[in-house]
């Protein structure tokens, strides 16, 4: 199986392998008004499809059943023994969203491109334009639910305290000094959550820390990384890159509340805190 990170020159050398399968999971939020397929079409890694997030549910929206997920799958040219590397363009990092959704269907030898598309245009690697190309595959998706969490689930564990709650949004929207994207959302974080602005694991390049500098980020926010943590961000995007962030420290197990505070924050029933 690949590393869960790979550079930019082990891609160059794999691709080509019959096995190895490319995927472009860049999304953004709406106030950035980038449309992330037009700018796939423009340029992308030679070889890559776009996996269009949105499809896959998020927020307010569930996943996709098993039977949707395998055909949304098998048309990235996915199929069974297929290795996957997915890289972003995107200030969300939002591969990591893409790698927790294919692991959370089942296939496991998944890798994110470390420093995404940037990482690639440094070393003036070529690009493709138009939508990429391999032929669909046929796919069957297990059951999703290994590691999705939903708001009984948070719920409960507001009694519990059984797993740390994370917070992948900016400290400012975390402490609820910002306005929130999604319309009729109040402002504000669940009560307890730990905040781990998702950006804090990058280094300004946009690779990924690594060993004790990625601990630190962690363990600098009050979060205990031996812990069970429940992920959890603006609509389940970021979430995936706290989850990320701890399967590279050894920690594969983490939930992921994919309604996120889209589904919270909107809810008049759940308690909110605000603060840092």
């Amino acid at each position: 199986m690949m590393d869960a990170l790979v550079s930019a020159d082990w891609l160059q050398a794999a691709l080509g392998a019959p096995d190895l399968r490319v995927v472009n999971a860049s999304k953004h939020l709406p106030d950035e008004r980038r449309d992330p397929r037009a700018e796939h079409a423009a340029g992308h890694i030679p070889g890559a499809r776009f996996m269009d997030l949105d499809a896959f549910g998020g927020g307010t929206k569930p996943i996709p059943t098993s039977d949707e997920a395998g055909r949304l799958i098998g048309a990235l040219g996915i199929g069974v023994g297929t290795r996957i590397v997915i890289y972003d363009d995107s200030p969300l990092h939002s591969a990591a969203r893409g790698w927790w959704l294919l692991r959370e269907y089942g296939l496991r030898d998944v890798a994110i491109l470390d420093g995404g598309l940037a990482a690639w245009r440094a070393r003036a690697l070529p690009l493709e334009t138009g939508d990429g190309g391999s032929r669909a595959e046929s796919f069957s998706a297990g059951a999703p639910g290994g590691s999705l969490r939903t708001m009984a689930d948070v719920r409960a564990n507001l009694d519990s305290a059984a797993a740390q709650l994370v917070d992948a949004r900016s400290a400012g929207r975390f402490a609820g000094m910002e306005p929130e994207p999604h319309p009729g959302v109040q402002p504000g974080h669940v009560p307890g959550a730990l905040n781990v602005p998702q950006g804090t694991l990058f280094h300004p390049d946009g690779t990924w820390k690594r060993e004790g500098t990625l601990r630190a980020a962690f363990e600098d926010a009050g979060v205990e990384v031996e812990r069970p943590v429940i992920a959890t961000c603006g609509s389940g995007v970021t979430a995936a890159v706290i989850a990320f962030g701890l399967h590279l420290l050894g920690r594969p197990d983490a939930g992921l509340y994919n309604g996120s505070w889209s589904e919270w924050g909107a809810d008049p029933s759940t308690p909110k805190a605000t603060g840092a």
